[in-house]
């Protein structure tokens, strides 16, 4: 591009640009590869192609168990055209690989790995890897402490849009089975990296009760990471309850808050329950079997009433197992589910419209 176009002029007409060429033209220059990488130029590449919107699946096979990713558009013609997207070396390297959550086109995924020459004890680290597949770039992190007996890592992610600086917030706590059994109760841990500072802090003050649990479901609505949690309460005999909530942590003033749930979903148990999010509102998938049936109802929560959530509809499907794996910008649930009599999965589509599920992919 001649040099006599202004730099600003330059990064509209690339960000006008679909995916595949920015990995190109971030070998054109050191001044162009530094602006695709920006943060900057992440957050409006994203707003600007948002009526493109990918969404990427992770399977693996029941055979040799590599772990893959696909790419489909969220449009009509989801999951015809899907097409097999490159997982970064450092994601390879990591064992008992999850992804944690996405924001702003960037992919948060975290696992563990060995280090050559030490003790099959202290061989163990903790790495979360930062991954943009639109640019194939990814950064690794190292996530501070070791694997110990009785203490669980549960990570968040999300980018704030008003920083535009990915965070991660790790949160250390005693797992609820060697809880119950050791009877001993740890406060939480929580430590917050930001990519543009590169290090961890402790976060002291704010944090919530000791007895509440956090899962790894979790969603990012705007400035807010929720995390779909329970509060593990002792009954008069000395047994255990437990109450649902969502736990929602602000990344701008970095401050956790309760969402309570109306009854019916605060008190079940709360292996039945997950998060998700449905046109940028907070949403709760409920689990549930019904003879040979699997039911999922879909919750929504209404902004207009506090702590209110509306049931937005009910899945009835003749499967052996179904889960939610989120939602296209349509509403419509994309979902994972398996028959009775087969081992792999298919990757299907509720149409709440019309009250039936295409399959797409198995």
């Amino acid at each position: 591009m001649s040099d006599n176009i202004p730099y600003e002029i330059q990064a509209e007409i690339i960000k006008r640009h679909p995916a595949k060429s920015l990995v190109e033209f971030r070998s054109v220059s050191k001044q162009w590869k530094s602006l695709i990488d920006s943060r900057e130029f992440l957050v409006a590449y994203n707003i600007y192609h948002n009526q493109t919107q990918r969404l990427i699946v992770w399977y693996e096979y029941p055979v040799d168990t590599e772990e893959k990713y696909v790419s489909f558009i969220d449009d009509e013609t989801f999951a015809k055209q899907g097409f097999a997207v490159t997982v970064p070396v450092l994601a390879k390297v990591l064992n008992d690989s999850r992804v944690v959550g996405s924001s702003q086109g960037l992919l948060c995924l975290y696992g563990y790995y060995r280090v050559p020459g030490h003790s099959r004890h202290n061989s163990v680290r903790e790495m979360a890897v930062l991954w943009n597949p639109s640019i194939r770039k990814s950064v690794g992190v190292a996530v501070p402490g070791v694997l110990r007996w009785g203490l669980e890592t549960i990570l968040g992610f999300g980018v704030c849009p008003i920083r535009s600086d990915p965070m991660i917030v790790k949160i250390t706590q005693v797992n609820v089975n060697w809880e119950m059994r050791s009877r001993v109760s740890v406060p939480w841990v929580v430590e917050v990296f930001t990519l543009s500072k590169g290090s961890w802090r402790i976060l002291s003050s704010n944090l919530p009760n000791k007895s509440i649990k956090i899962t790894w479901s979790q969603v990012v609505i705007d400035r807010f990471i929720y995390w779909f949690a329970f509060d593990k309460l002792v009954a008069a005999d000395g047994g255990f309850s437990t109450k649902n909530m969502i736990m929602s942590f602000d990344m701008t003033a970095e401050e956790f808050r309760v969402v309570d749930l109306p009854e019916n979903l605060a008190n079940q148990s709360y292996m039945n329950l997950s998060i998700s999010k449905v046109w940028e509102s907070l949403a709760v998938v409920e689990y549930a079997t019904n003879m040979m049936n699997q039911v999922c109802n879909v919750w929504v929560r209404d902004h207009g009433v506090q702590n209110l959530f509306k049931k937005l509809f009910t899945i009835n499907a003749s499967y052996a197992s179904i889960r939610s794996l989120g939602f296209t910008k349509s509403g419509e649930p994309i979902m994972e589910v398996k028959d009775y009599y087969k081992e792999a999965a298919a990757l299907v589509v509720y149409e709440p419209s019309l009250g039936y599920i295409n399959k797409y992919w198995d």
